[in-house]
């Protein structure tokens, strides 16, 4: 340790100065600190959605690949059943079969109206006419409604994009044969989020809407930005535990929308500790040593002590004191 000691003869003058300067001085106390862990998080997509087939068939073409944007209703691939085809032609020959026996109804009773006037026909023989004619004219309509089904079966070959976002995998390949309801590509539609997973000793101290920073690289930093952290917060807590592990999301704006899965770094407030801090300018070096001026009767004392960590305490920055002073000494100020 390395003292300052006046001359006996100054002492006096020294105790007054000394004095006059404790108003400026700075008083040690103890000062609660939020202990920060650095954890990795996992940049997720809140929701990923499936865009499936609606009709089984072969897939003829996919327009797109694994990070392509799509947005909602965009056709992604198409799908041919060659079933299809042939039942449009069947159903056209159909219609084309009732709309010649709806044209031989209307002559029937056309015909059959002539009768009854001339007295030749009766009543009946036009009541016949009249339903045969009313029933050609609904299998008519009933072909037509056979064939829009099958017309909408063809358009449904169109597989489209459920949701607006990016395409995360495709599984498929042209060619390749599918049964309805199976898909060709995951698409990840955000918002994104961290997904952190904490050891379970920590679950006490882990609370929603805590604040947590964010270290931003590669595609997870927001463009234009050289921040190499950012602030977010937690958003959620999970009640089950897995596996000795807390599950927790962080919200934080400009996390990133291309990768997924991509791995963070977090630092997330975990606990609390006392410690004692002083201003850096209370903090002089020589030959490698920390001192610090110690305000005593005697005059200033110079203290060595070991430095922590620097963090900001009700908007002024302090620098952690691990040794060499306690709470309540008077600091001398430069």
């Amino acid at each position: 340790m390395f003292r300052s000691f006046l001359p006996a003869a100054m002492a006096a003058a020294a105790v007054t100065v000394s004095q006059a300067t404790f108003a400026a001085d700075f008083v040690v106390r103890a000062t609660t600190v939020v202990e920060m862990k650095a954890v990795f998080g996992e940049v997720e997509s809140r929701t990923v959605v499936p865009a499936r087939a609606r009709i089984g068939g072969t897939i003829r073409e996919i327009r797109i690949s694994e990070g392509s944007e799509v947005k909602e209703g965009d056709v992604i691939g198409v799908v041919v059943d060659d079933k299809i085809a042939l039942q449009l032609a069947a159903a056209d020959a159909k219609i084309a079969a009732l709309k010649s026996q709806l044209a031989n109804a209307r002559t029937e009773l056309e015909r059959a109206r002539q009768l009854v006037t001339q007295g030749v026909a009766t009543q009946s023989r036009l009541d016949a006419a009249r339903t045969a004619l009313e029933v050609a004219t609904n299998q008519v309509v009933a072909a037509d409604a056979d064939k829009a089904v099958i017309a909408q079966g063809a358009r449904e070959g169109d597989v489209l994009a459920p949701a607006t976002g990016r395409v995360l995998t495709v599984p498929v390949t042209a060619g390749s044969v599918l049964l309805a309801g199976e898909a060709i590509a995951r698409i990840a539609t955000g918002p994104y989020y961290l997904r952190l997973s904490l050891p379970e000793r920590h679950a006490a101290e882990i609370a929603e809407g805590a604040a947590v920073e964010v270290e931003t690289r590669g595609r997870t930093r927001a463009p234009g930005t050289s921040e190499a952290t950012v602030r977010g917060r937690i958003v959620k807590v999970y009640p089950e535990i897995a596996d000795g592990r807390v599950i927790a999301d962080v919200d934080v704006s400009g996390v990133g929308s291309y990768f997924v899965n991509e791995r963070t770094l977090v630092s997330i407030p975990v606990g609390k500790r006392s410690v004692l801090a002083v201003p850096p300018n209370a903090v002089t070096s020589l030959h490698g040593i920390d001192y610090v001026r110690l305000a005593a009767a005697a005059g200033p004392v110079d203290v060595a002590v070991i430095l922590g960590a620097t963090f900001e305490s009700q908007g002024e920055t302090l620098v952690e004191i691990l040794t060499g002073l306690k709470d309540g000494d008077r600091i001398v100020l430069p």
